[in-house]
């Protein structure tokens, strides 16, 4: 049987969730979903999905199951808990975590479903929503050769570059690591072009320059040029949930003993953002405190 013609299970229909639900549709896979918000699960009903009670259910009608959801505690509990999808895995199932979690939670999940000769892999993203939606994502697997090797073309039918990074939690860790760079890259990117709008560049002019110089970086590559000087602080990849990853990465460091401080200095300016209400926004928005600061927008 191959993998196009085994059922998947979608567990989580956020903003990286959704656009991947849909994409696994039009590409012609059989998909249950579940989410807490039913207008979601409506919406992929309504391009072909079918609907499923409880993460349990959606195990029970799928040989792949997908998980990308907020933090390790809903992971836990949605693998683990009463109705967890666990109860409906059986041997010869797969559960693939696409989420952002703790290392240590998610060697700890496999464990448990290793007793029920089921398998895992922890597949963490980077490319966003908008990469979520052209399939133009970065995945960093976790799990034994073998088992990536068997469903690496679910994989490839998400995102453009997939790669196995190591064992079971090695592609969470990397997700972490990876996003505790760019947080501290964009917070950097924060000050310098702030700086240099108060020194009376333009801004335009100085991202471009920026673009093909030794500053360059995907801040100001991308994000620069999209949110910033479009003053567009929509919610994309919020605050939040930047936040939330630099956190497990810091957190590796304290278990590791590894003292980290121009990253937690980062962690701290979004910290910062978020008592002042910026959470729910694009990470971008960071870039005010620094305009406060200088008097100055950077449009």
């Amino acid at each position: 049987m191959s993998n196009k013609d085994k059922k998947i299970g979608f567990i989580g229909l956020g903003n990286m969730g959704m656009p991947m639900s849909k994409n696994l549709v039009k590409s012609g896979y059989k998909l249950t979903v579940f989410d807490m918000n039913s207008k979601v699960v409506d919406e992929l009903v309504a391009v072909g999905a079918a609907k499923g009670a409880n993460p349990k259910d959606v195990a029970n009608k799928s040989d792949i199951v997908i998980l990308s959801l907020p933090n390790s505690k809903i992971i836990e509990s949605v693998v683990c808990g009463e109705n967890g999808a666990a109860e409906g895995l059986t041997t010869g199932n797969i559960l693939i975590d696409m989420s952002s979690a703790e290392p240590s939670s998610t060697r700890k999940i496999a464990g448990i479903l290793k007793s029920k000769r089921v398998d895992m892999l922890d597949a963490a993203i980077s490319g966003g929503p908008a990469g979520a939606a052209e399939k133009k994502m970065s995945i960093m697997v976790g799990g034994q050769k073998d088992v990536f090797e068997k469903y690496h073309s679910v994989l490839d039918d998400l995102g453009n570059n997939v790669f196995l990074v190591g064992e079971i939690g090695a592609g969470h860790t990397l997700k972490s690591v990876n996003n505790l760079l760019y947080g501290a890259i964009f917070v950097a990117t924060c000050e310098a072009i702030v700086l240099g709008t108060k020194a009376g560049l333009d801004p335009k002019i100085m991202i471009d320059v920026i673009s093909k110089s030794a500053g360059r970086n995907f801040a100001v590559d991308v994000k620069f040029k999209s949110n910033v000087l479009n003053r567009d602080f929509n919610p994309g990849f919020s605050l939040d949930l930047l936040h939330k990853d630099m956190a497990i990465a810091l957190k590796l460091a304290q278990e590791l003993k590894y003292p980290i401080s121009l990253c937690s200095y980062a962690q701290d300016v979004l910290t910062e953002g978020q008592i002042k209400g910026m959470g729910v926004m694009d990470h971008t928005a960071v870039v005010k405190k620094y305009e406060q600061l200088a008097g100055v927008e950077v449009k």
